[in-house]
């Protein structure tokens, strides 16, 4: 296993020591960031939500095993945690992070990737039973669950479409990306993107469907219908997770065993920059993991386990503003403005 692949993939691992230079000063202007983020920590078995205004862990809660990815629901008012290390996505108030509700997969589901629709539908990958689940009215008594089969190993990160037409897996285990027609009508069509493809977003116009492929260093773009590949893009080192800025114009990787982030022009499927979020030398005692950007766009949040923080980046211009403290391990994101 290659050194970079134990500190994702491995059950809760020895605290790593945090990189030792202080993180550079914040400008004035993050000062006027607000809004909620919500941070899943995988080794604590914890969930954290922290104060944008403030930079301050205000609450932190019991969760479930080896926590993972999460989404915030459509209203606001409740996060959704895949709960890897078990059969469970678990739904907490985000005033006080008290369970509202938790809602079996079946057995051996290992849920990770997940996604609360606009519809007020979630869909989560199930990795243990090789397919996604749709559960529909997760807020009330009667949730019901649907399970898709992908056919695939390890399909682990998944996108959905706007319209709930089709869903789409990166399958690591078996090297193929995998378009699920929700509908019910066609079978799963599974394509071999790269090495370990994980990272996963479609474009906000739902015209393409973007991947990285962690283990051969590179991003592809798909026609989300028919699978094939219309381009690819060599990144960082280790490009574990892909995602979109909300305007549409790039996406970024978060390059793993570099310490960086690649950022890909979506129009000329390019790389036009390349932001240090740590430099090569910090990356394996930080190990950034999940990306994700403000509502505005202006801010990358980079979560760096090793070293239990979130590094807070400027796009513009790709300084790291400030870095806050999280729980064990801190891994999935989720932001409410």
């Amino acid at each position: 296993m290659r050194r970079w692949l134990a500190p994702i993939l491995a059950a809760p691992l020895a605290g790593c020591a945090a990189a030792g230079e202080p993180a550079p000063p914040a400008p004035t202007a993050s000062a006027e960031v607000t809004g909620t983020l919500f941070v899943a920590n995988k080794r604590g078995n914890t969930l954290s939500k922290i104060d944008l205004a403030t930079g301050e862990e205000v609450l932190r809660r019991e969760s479930c095993t080896n926590p993972h990815e999460l989404a915030t629901s459509p209203d606001g008012r409740h996060v959704a945690l895949a709960c890897y290390g078990g059969t469970s996505v678990d739904i907490f108030a985000v005033d006080d992070l008290s369970r509202f509700a938790r809602i079996d997969i079946g057995s051996g589901a290992r849920p990770h990737g997940i996604v609360w629709h606009r519809s007020g539908s979630i869909y989560v990958s199930a990795e243990g039973r090789r397919s996604i689940a749709r559960i529909e009215e997760p807020l009330i008594g009667e949730q019901r669950v649907t399970e898709f089969a992908t056919g695939k190993s390890g399909s682990h990160m998944l996108a959905v479409a706007p319209d709930e037409s089709a869903a789409w897996t990166t399958d690591l285990g078996s090297r193929t990306v995998t378009r699920i027609d929700l509908a019910g009508t066609a079978a799963p069509l599974s394509v071999t993107v790269g090495e370990e493809p994980e990272g996963i977003a479609l474009s906000p116009d739902g015209e393409t469907l973007w991947v990285s492929a962690r283990g051969s260093n590179q991003a592809f773009a798909l026609d989300p219908v028919t699978m094939d590949v219309r381009a690819r893009v060599e990144t960082g080192a280790f490009p574990l997770r892909l995602a979109i800025r909300p305007q549409g114009d790039v996406a970024v990787t978060s390059d793993l065993a570099d310490g960086g982030l690649s950022v890909i022009d979506l129009d000329t499927a390019g790389v036009i920059r390349a932001i240090a979020v740590s430099s090569p030398e910090e990356a394996e005692a930080r190990v950034q993991v999940t990306i994700l950007w403000s509502d505005d766009g202006n801010r990358i949040y980079v979560a760096e386990t090793a070293s239990n923080s979130v590094a807070e980046v400027d796009y513009a211009s790709g300084k790291v503003l400030r870095r806050l403290p999280t729980g064990e391990g801190g891994d999935g994101l989720a932001i409410l403005p």
